[in-house]
């Protein structure tokens, strides 16, 4: 996409064309309504230093200096705007609170550019997106009956949170543009109040709504506010779709709704478990079948076309049960070597593993491989009953081949470390803990793109799911974490989670009738290592993982408290009667985990039995890399991966160090260039720091130097308060395959539903230009967890 900050540099005209006056007081300036008027370098000082007010260690005369000295006669003042922006972001990692000035510096470039189209109100603003055909008529509608209320809220003071790469984010992709200009036309604060809006019954409600989202503590997925309020409002995140059935115009009707999902921004998981596999006869036409790769390669290339309109990539992960007769050539897809015609670059790819493939990984026993059409039927199994029926097949002599099973887990493991994909997800797990799997029919066959959604999908029942995180940064104080304001943002993300469910546009029918009759959501979280950087607690100390699994279970008990009162109101969800819930079962029953507070657990799942839920599935833990850059917090619930990183935005890169970290070095004395050198000669470790008293240093310890013990561990603490899953990257600086199939071992045992990424280290280090010395050799740090004794770290 184009904007006006592709090219941040000002460059004078060549010298031919102009001479530049001998003074300042001799140049013009050109306005954004087109006029000249004589330079007045006072006023750009003013405005430098308006901004930087309040903000301790900003020198506003440094960014006013630079600004100046890119002066020219006939520079426009947004040219000068920019090169302010871009000298503060400069600055950052130097100085974090420049990242407050630059953010302070692009909302006013952003109101000029707003009330430049003569735009000055909310209603405004919203009546020019209909006339560009932006907006939807109902939208317009809702402001106009509620344009004084409306207006009064967006215009309102808000709190000044946000910092320059968050509010760079919301420019470059969210705000909605002029279509021919490419000028926005919205500012920040009538983009949440549109968001709002486009959700929203009443203008109370949608202020309630766009005063949780400004004050950054909660924020709806990017489907939402790339969509809501306008002409096309799909603003579901997630579709799941069963495997097409073993015929030609099942496969290709599969492709069709493939396109359709990702036309309107949708991430897709895909099920390839019904195709038959490679060798198989074809008795249509006497012939012998290629197998699922050939069909994959199409499906690669559909994805690939599709890209949501420009906004992003087209996204989606195809899910193959590992009994399945293609799944060694189905790891390969993403090689980097082989043939082409067999690489599917665009397609993400994860295992859909049974617990006895593991058990026999596990005991060191042989694993059979089916062609699906011999035993159509364990697609749809699971538990005790997909083990007899494996047998039974194994028995009657069915197999296309037989493997080592610890052979085949090791390939798993290979691809893993390779390309990162081949993600392992455990059928079992999300079948048997799935509250709408309580109906015999019912069964989950795949997760979403990102693992995190664990949903039932049939041949004509798309499941969908839509997302939005609570943002745990904003919810500490002084006194420590507030609870009480948890509960009050997950009552109302909830509620307008649900109501996506009534306004959503859906791109086919097999989407629209199965998220009428489930109903199910997705609340998640992020900034969860914010929330243990402010309490100042190592990410693996058994207080942080304390937290973190009350956080969890005071997110899932408020988020079914608020569907149960939904459900008083507008009646359960459809399918209530055959779930798991609707016998009183809940989520961490299913685990086999006793609830703090077992009595207020009794009263509601009482008035779950009786008044039923307004939504089947409630909690899910997403990546949240776009929002929460948003509002400046960690991804989801994952460690930092390290303290010092690099930003990459439309004009240029620049470095930002942990804003946390540089408080705690500002108070002991110790926020030097010296110390700036040595984080940046460890890559943003501070291990080395020996200047950092120790306790800081484990506090302060990156992804690579957390034992990934510990992070399987929290995520299973936090597990059975999650009616879904989690979007869990694990990190290992140096994979292989000893470390990595005892860690994946223990996932499973652990109880955990599906995993994501495999994280390792970048082959490449942010650039050392600066200090002289070379960088020492980074230590392993994580260790195999077959032998955890080996290592300190997994202590």
């Amino acid at each position: 996409m184009t904007t006006p900050f592709a090219d941040l540099t000002v460059t004078p005209p060549p010298v031919a064309h102009s001479r530049l006056p001998d003074s300042h007081s001799l140049m013009k300036v050109r306005k954004r309504n087109g006029t000249l008027e004589d330079v007045n370098v006072n006023k750009i000082v003013r405005a430098v230093q308006r901004c930087a007010g309040g903000l301790p260690g900003v020198d506003p005369m440094r960014v006013a200096v630079k600004t100046i000295g890119g002066l020219y006669d006939g520079a426009t003042t947004a040219e000068l705007d920019r090169l302010s922006i871009q000298t503060a972001a400069g600055l950052i990692a130097e100085e974090p609170e420049y990242s407050r000035l630059a953010a302070r510096l692009l909302a006013t470039y952003i109101d000029k550019e707003v009330t430049n189209q003569d735009v000055h109100s909310f209603s405004q603003s919203v009546a020019a997106g209909y006339r560009h055909g932006l907006v939807a008529e109902g939208t317009v509608a809702f402001v106009a009956a509620s344009a004084r209320k409306l207006n009064a809220a967006a215009a309102e003071p808000h709190p000044d949170l946000f910092e320059y790469f968050g509010l760079r984010t919301v420019y470059d992709r969210y705000l909605l543009r002029h279509p021919e200009t490419r000028h926005v036309i919205e500012t920040p604060a009538f983009f949440f109040l549109r968001v709002a809006c486009g959700l929203a019954e009443s203008a109370a409600d949608a202020i309630e709504l766009f005063r949780l989202m400004s004050a950054h503590r909660y924020l709806p997925s990017t489907p939402t506010l790339f969509n809501s309020g306008t002409a096309r409002p799909q603003m579901s995140s997630c579709y799941l779709l069963d495997s097409p059935a073993d015929d030609l115009e099942a496969i290709y009707d599969r492709y069709a709704d493939v396109a359709k999902l990702s036309k309107f921004a949708g991430g897709i998981g895909l099920a390839y478990h019904r195709v038959r596999s490679r060798g198989s006869l074809i008795r249509g036409t006497n012939g012998h079948s290629n197998g699922i790769v050939p069909w994959l390669k199409t499906l690669d290339s559909s994805v690939a076309a599709v890209n949501q309109g420009g906004k992003r990539k087209g996204a989606c992960c195809v899910y193959l049960e590992t009994w399945h007769a293609d799944v060694e050539e189905f790891l390969e897809l993403r090689d980097n070597t082989g043939d082409p015609a067999r690489r599917a670059y665009n397609l993400n790819l994860a295992n859909w593993v049974p617990d006895l493939f593991m058990r026999r990984v596990e005991a060191g026993g042989a694993w059979s491989l089916f062609d699906p059409k011999a035993v159509p039927y364990l697609t749809d199994l699971f538990g005790d009953a997909f083990d007899a029926a494996y047998a039974e097949a194994e028995a009657r002599g069915l197999a296309v081949k037989t493997v080592p099973a610890r052979d085949l887990y090791a390939r798993m493991m290979k691809t893993l470390a390779e390309t990162g994909n081949g993600w392992m997800t455990f059928k079992d797990a999300c079948n048997r803990t799935c509250n709408q799997t309580g109906a015999a029919r019912a069964v989950v066959h795949s997760s979403n793109l990102c693992t995190e959604i664990v949903e039932v999908t049939a041949a004509g029942e798309t499941a969908v799911c839509n997302l939005g995180s609570v943002n745990l940064a904003r919810h500490v104080t002084a006194a420590g974490f507030d609870f009480a304001a948890l509960a009050e943002t997950v009552r109302t993300a909830v509620r307008f989670l649900d109501r996506v469910i009534d306004v959503n546009f859906y791109p086919t029918p097999a989407a629209a009738a199965s998220n009428a009759r489930w109903r199910p959501v997705g609340l998640g979280v992020m900034g969860l290592q914010d929330v243990f950087f402010k309490l100042k607690l190592p990410f693996d100390a058994p207080a942080a993982r304390a937290l973190s699994q009350r956080i969890q279970e005071e997110i899932y008990y408020h988020a079914l408290a608020t569907s149960c009162a939904l459900a008083a109101l507008h009646g359960p969800h459809p399918a209530f009667a055959e779930t798991r819930a609707a016998g009183g079962v809940l989520q961490f029953d299913l685990w086999g985990v006793t609830p703090v507070e077992a009595a207020r657990w009794d009263a509601l799942r009482e008035r779950v039995r009786t008044t039923g839920l307004r939504n089947s599935l409630l909690v899910a833990i997403a990546p949240t890399a776009t929002i929460a850059s948003i509002v400046g917090a960690y991804e989801c619930t994952e460690p930092q991966v390290s303290n010092l990183f690099k930003r990459e935005t439309l004009s240029g890169e620049f470095l930002q160090m942990n804003r946390y970290l540089v408080d705690d070095l500002k108070a002991l004395g110790l926020w030097t260039d010296a110390v700036r050198a040595k984080i940046k000669l460890a890559d943003g470790s501070v291990q080395g720091l020996e200047e950092l008293p120790a306790h800081l240093r484990a506090v302060y310890r990156t992804a690579w130097e957390v034992p990934m013990r510990a992070l399987i561990d929290m995520a299973a603490g936090r597990g059975p308060f999650i009616d879904q899953s989690q979007s869990l990257n694990l990190f290992l600086e140096s994979p292989t395959i000893g470390k990595m199939s005892s860690m994946y071992m223990y996932a499973w045992k652990r109880g955990l539903k599906t995993t994501y990424y495999l994280r390792s280290r970048p082959a490449t280090a942010i650039a050392k230009t600066t200090v002289s010395k070379a960088a020492p050799d980074a230590a392993a740090v994580t260790c195999s967890l077959e032998n955890p004794s080996a290592c300190e770290a997994c202590q």
